[in-house]
């Protein structure tokens, strides 16, 4: 993994994992009786929080710490390879734009349920 893939990280990056941040294309809710469209972390978070819940819920246990596991597999992730955050353009695999990528939530409750990563 680099860093907008040209130095190799050493540790964690930041972010993990990302979602549909723009307001103009991200989830539609409902405020007030309003129908709005919403983006930004205040839509991510909760979408991703919504998906280990209803994985956790199959499963019938906690996932636990997620991260190694999601790390070691990418091909649970949509690669995210055109756009930049203002600051850090995106790449191929993980990036600091984007991290892994968006969910696909299929892949990534198979890969939580096959339990813990191998180190």
């Amino acid at each position: 993994m680099t860093a907008g893939g040209t130095k190799p990280l050493t540790k964690r990056g930041v972010p993990d994992v990302a979602g549909d941040a723009d307001e103009n294309t991200g989830y539609d809710v409902r405020v007030d009786g309003s129908d709005t469209a919403i983006g930004g972390t205040s839509a991510v978070a909760p979408l991703w929080a919504g998906l280990i819940a209803r994985i956790n819920s199959a499963m019938g246990k906690s996932s636990g710490y997620i991260n190694p596991t999601l790390y070691h597999n990418p091909a649970a992730f949509n690669d995210i390879t055109q756009g930049n955050n203002g600051d850090f353009a995106v790449a191929s695999g993980w990036d600091a734009c984007t991290g892994m990528g968006s969910p696909n939530g299929t892949k990534i409750a198979a890969a939580l349920s096959a339990g813990p990563a191998k180190k």
